[in-house]
């Protein structure tokens, strides 16, 4: 219990130091002690919100840089071009257990989990908080719960599927098989879908996850396990939200609805964003402040003919709007290229901030349905949804695919196109999906991943069990090709 205590004290003071913003209520100075957490809407709501905050705090993090830089790493997309050895490891695809941003990637949204169950918990004890709030915030520890557990069995396959704050009992927790624990996630988003409404809480902005992010991302979860029925009726839901959501595809590039205006704080393609914390030196995210070049990049699109930077088809204004370019000055004379979805290095001291991190995006739902209907031999409504997002990116439509062997491989590129560099999705789709060869023990991965990368082995697919996971849990057994 002082455990438990200490955590949500810790988020209810991470909340009133920084990140008033997120709600618009008065700090809670005289109901920080820890008995009180759950007797106010104000407190209570300020235990889940502090858990967004820490998220997004500081930079090289589970929730902000971390996900997406290493596993755009682990697949195709960029490379670190300079020495770090943390780095190197995901580029190459031999990570050991000892690596730190490993442990993070465990450590972190387990950490978010144990402190959403002791909202689900608090909450649901108490018999002060008003019907609307007990149901936002139970909505939204619910969906926060799923959404760390879906990074984990993505991460690492099977892991410790946790659902109390028993410290005790969850620290000897052997591994849960992986359907089990999507089955619980699929739970989770199925609640927080009834619990959860079409408008955002507290102050209005897109920071806080609402019904339409939960079924996002349910049709997310249905499409990586298999269910293509249920995750083309849960991404048509979303797409049906018109009047909230859109591709933004105006063609003036100082027009609100540009697509270069899609990472705006609260834009119309934004489902669940995360607020910026630290706006020290006029930092807006910490993907902009990282990726975004003084001079030569660090980070770069992979090069080749199976590189990033040969991915997008000639005239796609995703490569002319959210890729950037730096040559060389002196020999030899080289340009590369750069993720530049974000906009904002730092800004003008004193400015407002401009941009959130984005982490569910509205585009993303046309390509789960494509990929669903596609799984259904619904070719035709399968081209609809692709040429949707294609129209956006000034391309020409696609026919009907004469296979779905063929309508997969638009999917496959319209996928690597539009979602690069974002939270993982290239690295996720390369493992869940089948290997051209007809072999059901390899992967996309296998496929693709050798060309590049000549000590590629398909346990690689999987990230090892941290080694701290491995010394403090007796019944943790690490995962396949590590030692």
């Amino acid at each position: 219990m002082k455990i438990i205590n200490y955590i949500l004290f810790i988020a209810v003071l991470s909340f009133s130091l920084s990140c008033k913003k997120y709600v618009e209520i008065e700090d809670p100075k005289d109901q920080l002690a820890t008995g009180t957490v759950f007797t106010t809407d104000a407190t209570a709501t300020a235990a889940m919100v502090g858990i967004y905050s820490d998220m997004n705090a500081s930079n090289y993090q589970f929730a902000n840089v971390l996900t997406s830089f290493t596993c755009a790493m682990a697949a195709d997309e960029f490379v670190y071009a300079s020495v770090l050895a943390n780095f190197d490891e995901f580029k190459n695809n031999a990570l050991t257990s000892g690596n730190g941003y490993v442990g993070l990637m465990w450590s972190s949204p387990y950490n978010f989990i144990y402190r959403s169950n002791a909202v689900i918990e608090g909450v649901s004890a108490s018999g002060t908080l008003s019907p609307a709030v007990k149901n936002q915030l139970l909505g939204e520890a619910k969906f926060m719960r799923a959404f760390c557990h879906f990074y984990l069995v993505n991460f690492f396959g099977d892991v410790p599927l946790i659902l109390n704050t028993d410290v005790i009992a969850n620290s000897s927790k052997p591994k849960t098989p992986k359907a089990e624990v999507y089955a619980a996630i699929i739970q989770d988003l199925k609640d927080a879908k009834s619990l959860l409404v079409s408008a955002y809480p507290g102050n209005g902005e897109r920071t806080r996850p609402n019904k339409t992010a939960a079924t996002l991302l349910l049709s997310r979860v249905y499409l990586y396990t298999g269910d293509n029925a249920l995750a083309e009726a849960e991404s048509t839901e979303v797409i049906a939200a018109t009047t909230q959501y859109s591709l933004l595809k105006n063609a003036d590039p100082n027009n609100a609805a540009h697509m270069t205006k899609a990472f705006l704080k609260n834009s119309l393609e934004a489902v669940w964003q995360l607020q910026v914390v630290n706006t020290l030196g006029g930092r807006n995210t910490w993907e902009g402040n990282t990726l975004i070049p003084t001079g030569a990049p660090l980070y770069r699109l992979t090069k080749g003919s199976d590189g990033l930077e040969s991915g997008f088809e000639a005239g796609d204004k995703r490569f002319s709007n959210w890729v950037g370019n730096y040559t060389t000055t002196t020999a030899p004379i080289v340009t590369h290229y750069y993720p530049f979805k974000y906009k904002v290095r730092l800004g003008p001291t004193g400015a407002a901030v401009t941009e959130y991190s984005m982490i569910l995006r509205f585009a993303e739902a046309y390509l789960i349905r494509a990929e669903a209907r596609v799984g259904l031999n619904r070719l035709s409504d399968a081209k609809d949804d692709l040429n949707v997002i294609r129209d956006r990116a000034g391309l020409a439509p696609l026919a009907v695919a004469a296979t779905p062997a063929i309508a997969m491989a638009q999917v496959e590129q319209e996928r690597r196109a539009e979602l690069f560099s974002e939270w993982g999705h290239r690295w996720f789709d390369l493992k869940r999906w089948k290997s051209l060869s007809g072999d059901p023990s390899k992967s996309r991965a296998d496929d693709i991943l050798p060309k590049s990368k000549s000590s590629w082995k398909s346990t690689a697919v999987l990230f090892p069990i941290p080694i701290e996971a491995m010394r403090t849990n007796p019944n943790m057994v690490q995962n396949p090709g590590y030692n």
